[in-house]
């Protein structure tokens, strides 16, 4: 347990240095992401983003523990 919390906490100190250039990256308004704006109403749904972000990190823990 104590290897996954500091492995998070350095990803998490890496991801907010990093900021600047993973704002950048279209995750969030990938094409199959709901976006829906009405007058008074928006609502903004991200599903593919999720299914690769799942993906990618589903791909990771995968190898990690080979």
């Amino acid at each position: 347990m104590q290897r996954v919390l500091i492995i998070s906490g350095i990803l998490l100190i890496a991801a907010g240095v990093g900021w600047r250039w993973l704002s950048r990256l279209p995750l969030g308004h990938l094409h199959g992401d709901l976006n829906v704006v009405r007058p008074g109403f928006s609502f903004h749904l991200p599903i593919v983003t999720c299914i690769v972000i799942s993906v990618v990190l589903t791909i990771l823990i995968w190898l990690f523990r080979r």
